[in-house]
This record gives structure tokens, C-alpha cells and sequence, in this order.
């Protein structure tokens, strides 16, 4: 039995801090990518374009962050959830494995939050494992909203006895999900806290990774002044038995 490890990121957009003192991240997130050593990467508030930035960061890179934070013999896919006035920002995958197909569906629940999730088929061994990417919204009752609409993408976009992986920043403060991702069949390693959240001083989870058809096998988040200075969120490594 082969064990599966998946990341999931908020990169927070490759920026940190506000205004004339925000430091750009985005090349210490590529070798913190590499370090998480996952099969798998889920990233959240990444970074197609953005114009004003750009002229302000002089070493702002020309690949969009995606395939700037892909390391060497992985792959990347990258779906825009998010237009704004500069630019664009959404979710990525990043995958050791070959991608077989990939789709989107837009999970906005109001008009102040434009969220969507990213649908990415990889071959794991000779194995079809889907992998849904999420950033959901700010609002409990939005957040319930979209994994109801989760439920129902599931049901008519993925097989019931294929591997599914569900990852990403879920703004789910004090675990209140967990009981809706349980009746769509998915389960995450509960073991030791995960914190996640803010990185600096982590009080709660907000990042997850859940799966159908695999065993969690185990959980662990990456701490340090290395890790909370790249982004507000840590990542989140989960293992899966396959």
C-alpha cells in the first residue's frame, strides 16, 4: 500500500505586510514548495497577473506564480476565480503525477466574494485520483451554501468508487464543516491540532485536506519564523493510505 501526501497553501498572493512596507514572498514560497515534498500541492490566493505590482516589485517574476512556484518535474494548473481592478488571482494545483483532465465551477455565493473550485485529475500508479482545490467564502452560511453546491459537483463529476482528495482553505473556524464533509463520504486525519492560522501565532484551522476512498494516515504543519513570514496562513500536509 502506497501512501499519497497532499499540501494545501494560502499563498496569500506571494505578498506580505500593507501598503509601502509589503515584502514580496513569492521566491521563498518556491523553495517552500519544494520542502513540502507532496505529490500533490493545493494553493489558494495565487496569482495570474496583477499590473500594479508588477511595477512596484522590480524582481516581480514573469511567469504567472503557478508556474513560478512549480518545481522541476511537477505539473501546474491554475484557475482564475477572481477579476479585480489590476489583475487576477485563483486556485492552483501542483502534482508529481501526470494530469489527466482538469475542470472549474464558479462558487460564488454573493457578489462581495468571488470563489470557485479547481477540479484536477491526476495519475497516481496507474490510479485516476481526483483532486478538488477550494478557497471558500468569509461567511458561515456562504461556506455551508458551497458545500452543498461541493456535494452536488461531486455527485455529477466524479465516479463513486474513484479516489477523491477535497483541499484548501476552508475559513472553517472551530471545525464546523467537518459534519457535511462526513455525509459526502470524506474524511480528514483528526489527530494532534493542526493549526494553521494566522501563521504567526496559530490559534485554529482553517486549511484542510479530506478524502474518499483513501485512509488518513496523518497530519503535520510546517512552524517557524521561516514559515510565518511568507504568508498569513501555514500549510497543511496530510498523508493517505492509497
Amino acid at each position: 500500500m502506497s501512501l499519497l501526501r497532499v499540501a494545501t497553501y494560502n499563498i496569500h498572493k506571494g505578498v506580505q505586510g500593507l501598503g509601502p512596507v509589503r515584502r514580496l514572498e513569492i521566491h521563498n514560497l518556491g523553495h517552500a514548495v519544494e520542502q513540502l515534498d507532496a505529490d500533490v500541492v493545493c494553493l489558494q490566493e495565487v496569482r495570474k497577473v496583477h499590473r500594479r505590482e508588477e511595477r512596484y516589485f522590480t524582481q516581480w517574476p514573469e511567469l504567472p506564480q503557478a508556474e513560478f512556484l512549480c518545481p522541476e518535474g511537477y505539473f501546474a494548473v491554475y484557475q482564475t476565480n477572481a477579476r479585480t481592478r489590476h489583475g487576477e488571482h485563483g486556485n492552483a494545483l501542483l502534482s508529481r503525477w501526470p494530469v489527466v483532465s482538469q475542470g472549474h465551477e464558479d462558487m460564488s455565493d454573493h457578489r462581495f466574494e468571488q470563489r470557485g473550485l479547481l477540479h484536477v485529475q491526476v495519475e497516481v500508479k496507474r490510479r485516476n485520483v481526483h483532486v478538488i482545490v477550494l478557497h471558500l467564502g468569509l461567511i458561515a452560511g456562504s461556506r455551508l451554501r458551497q458545500i452543498e453546491q461541493l456535494g452536488r459537483y461531486i455527485e455529477r463529476e466524479v465516479p463513486r468508487k474513484a479516489p477523491l482528495v477535497v483541499a484548501g482553505d476552508l475559513n472553517d473556524w472551530g471545525a464546523k464543516l467537518r459534519p457535511a464533509m462526513h455525509k459526502l463520504g470524506l474524511q480528514d486525519f483528526v489527530g494532534e491540532r493542526a493549526n494553521t492560522y494566522p501563521s504567526r501565532l496559530p490559534i485554529t484551522q482553517l486549511d484542510f485536506v479530506y478524502a474518499r476512498g483513501m485512509k488518513p494516515a496523518g497530519l503535520q504543519v510546517p512552524r517557524g519564523r521561516i514559515w510565518w513570514r511568507m504568508s498569513d496562513h501555514l500549510p497543511l500536509i496530510a498523508d493517505f493510505k492509497l
